[in-house]
């Protein structure tokens, strides 16, 4: 497999998430994610909050607002724990909620640059579900166990760009497969090219490290994998 094809793959992504037609998608997705980031964050800080002062009123210590220094402090803490939390959570939350507009973007990406390839069929609605729900699934998976790593210096980092980095480009490459293929075909393809679908994962992976771009990797994913898919398909 010639490192240009995922070179390419992963330029031509990029570009594509600057492009008009997958603007809106983008913001869709984003504004999606961005609630329930929000949602998890409120409930999480006043739930460790709550927590904290519960403990300070049961052993009393005679320091004038002991109670309000403490829920303070548990303030800042459980922001502090629920920032890096988020950060290893946020792939499985992006993840489910992008499943929802990843056909769009194949399709988007498959008219810009591939015009005369027939268009990719969705898969029907129960299918696309399920299989975003299985994502989502493994996705949470393999983020707790590198949330559980984190007392692990340098192997959680390794651990989470290789395990997200092996999901993602197993996952979106056989999404975008299946778009032309049966699922024996797409299966066939991507055991074939799993070297160059793990690559273009780990590319993907390492955006989830960037703050804000980390909400549009399943959207650069989806459309890295289409690239690829064809490029592929052509022995390009």
């Amino acid at each position: 497999m010639a490192a240009g094809v995922i070179v390419g793959s992963i330029r031509a992504a990029a570009g594509d998430l600057m492009r008009p037609a997958l603007r809106g998608v983008l913001l869709r997705s984003l504004g999606v994610t961005l609630a329930i980031v929000a949602v998890v964050w409120a409930i999480g800080t006043r739930l460790m909050t709550g927590w904290a002062g519960e403990v300070a009123g049961a052993h009393p210590v005679d320091v004038p607002h002991w109670l309000e220094a403490v829920r303070w402090v548990a303030g800042l803490l459980s922001g502090g724990a629920l920032m890096i939390g988020l950060s290893f959570l946020i792939a499985p939350i992006t993840t489910g909620v992008a499943g929802l507009f990843l056909d769009d973007v194949a399709a988007e990406v498959e008219a810009a640059h591939f015009p005369s390839d027939p268009p990719g069929r969705p898969l029907p609605l129960s299918e696309s579900l399920a299989e975003t729900a299985r994502f989502t699934a493994l996705s949470l998976g393999v983020n707790l166990v590198c949330l559980i790593l984190l007392v692990v210096p340098g192997i959680n980092l390794v651990a989470f760009l290789l395990g997200n980095g092996w999901l993602i480009g197993r996952e979106y490459f056989s999404l975008a497969a299946r778009r032309g293929l049966d699922r024996a075909a797409a299966e066939r393809l991507a055991r074939g090219h799993r070297a160059a679908a793990f690559t273009v994962g780990v590319a993907a992976a390492a955006l989830l490290w960037v703050p804000i771009l980390n909400l549009a990797t399943p959207l650069f994913a989806t459309a890295a994998a289409v690239h690829l898919v064809k490029r592929v398909g052509r022995g390009a």
